[in-house]
């Protein structure tokens, strides 16, 4: 089933099943499907509140979080759309607030499947249509908008004119849809540019800056980069941003890792250079309060993370070399520096194993590889294999996240570490009763 959604309520799980039978089998881009479909529903994208859409390889998720966490602190209601889902598919669509609730969903993806059953489109073009359908609807002041894949051709993409536009971080993924090199996904994840809107970016390297800059200005839009247009740093416990407008002392966000300063300045960059909402710089401030679900998050005591008792449990969704990267340098603020790791793995099998576990491989005293269920993935031995030619000594393989931690149980006192799959992080959540909300 595209994404492996279910739900406990029988009427959306009905609808599930409807959308599996009726969309193709693997992931489509375009834009042709998501158009007709949405003018068959009115071109409700046509009557959102001000959109800040948001792309990039890794971190766009957070931004997202911060810019919904600013902007509810300047009393607005926000609509937000973000993917995958972690546990339950509600997740995907946030009213005004607040997670949709089973009724609702159940009626809009009816609505939407009565109307474009026969178009074909994606799993996740019908998932967009139901959303904007439901943004269309229900009074809000903003919304937020998350890039699903890519940027050019993403079904997110028929937003005509966002208040703004940013990209985050950028690295090497989904290469069978976006090209090989980082040059050719930086155009891609640029495809979201607008005439006339502001595009923020974070800071590229000079080759990938000037592609992205070169699209940007094809497409008529304001590009607005780190560095340039605006600054951001972090230093003595707090992050100090600044632009034209003047200059913000923020405090560290509440997400852990030494990127989320970057993401943080993305979000209230694509705040200070818009003009449809006023978001006071007090409101900036909370950004910093946002929360993100399997970004280093620290598990609390649950059913799953019983056997370690008092052990700390980080997950992260992490799956590319440059995620491996900013968890290699958000380690050395989590833990001492000579701190053994023991790291929990499942990765599905279009991703690269090797580039995400190379930047911190030195740390890792133990993997145990575990299979991502429901999802073509990485067999655990191959993945434990790769792990000793890494240089990883102890390696070997379990059954699943539980398995893995009642044998982590009965070693040494190491950290652990859970990675490697946004779809095993939303596993390990439901296992450990931390529902997202």
């Amino acid at each position: 089933m595209p994404d492996h959604a279910t739900s406990s309520d029988v009427a959306v799980q009905a609808q599930l099943d409807r959308l599996w039978s009726l969309s193709p089998g693997a992931d489509v881009l375009g834009l042709a499907r998501i158009t007709r479909l949405l003018a068959r529903l009115g071109d409700p994208h046509l009557a959102l509140p001000p959109v800040f859409h948001v792309a990039g390889t890794n971190g766009k998720g957070s931004t997202c979080a911060c810019l919904r966490a600013a902007l509810e602190a300047a009393g607005l209601r926000v609509h937000a759309y973000t993917s995958p889902h972690l546990v339950r598919f509600n997740e995907r669509i946030r009213l005004a607030g607040r997670l949709i609730e089973d009724a609702a969903l159940a009626t809009l993806l009816a609505e939407v499947l009565d109307a474009g059953g026969d178009i074909g489109a994606s799993f996740f073009e019908v998932t967009t249509a139901a959303a904007f359908l439901a943004f269309a609807r229900t009074p809000a002041d903003a919304c937020v908008i998350e890039v699903g894949l890519g940027g050019r051709l993403d079904a997110t993409n028929v937003i005509a004119s966002p208040a703004a536009c940013g990209i985050a971080a950028l690295g090497i993924d989904h290469q069978a849809f976006l090209g090989n090199t980082l040059a050719q996904i930086a155009v891609e994840k640029a495809g979201i540019a607008k005439p006339g809107v502001p595009l923020l970016t974070m800071r590229y390297a000079p080759d990938i800056a000037a592609r992205v800059s070169d699209a940007a200005t094809r497409a008529g839009a304001r590009i607005l980069a780190e560095g340039t247009a605006w600054h951001v740093a972090e230093g003595d416990g707090r992050v100090r941003y600044h632009d034209a407008a003047g200059a913000l002392d923020l405090p560290l966000p509440a997400l852990p890792g030494a990127h989320q300063a970057e993401n943080l300045g993305l979000a209230v960059a694509m705040l200070r250079h818009q003009r449809a909402v006023r978001v006071p710089d007090s409101a900036l401030a909370a950004a910093t309060t946002a929360r993100w679900p399997a970004r280093l998050q620290r598990l609390r005591p649950g059913p799953l993370t019983a056997p370690l008792g008092a052990r700390p449990v980080w997950l992260d969704g992490g799956h590319n070399p440059s995620a491996g990267e900013a968890i290699a340098r958000s380690l050395g603020r989590l833990l001492p520096d000579d701190t053994p790791l023991d790291v929990i793995l499942g990765m599905l099998a279009n991703k690269d194993p090797a580039g995400l576990l190379a930047p911190f491989a030195p740390r890792i005293a133990t993997l145990t590889a575990i299979p991502v269920p429901g999802h073509d993935h990485h067999a655990p031995d191959d993945l434990a294999a790769l792990a000793a030619a890494l240089g990883i000594a102890a390696t070997t393989t379990a059954a699943d996240a539980a398995a893995a931690i009642d044998a982590l149980s009965r070693g040494p006192s190491h950290p652990v570490l859970v990675l490697g799959s946004l779809y095993l992080a939303g596993r390990v959540l439901a296992a450990n009763d931390e529902l997202p909300d």
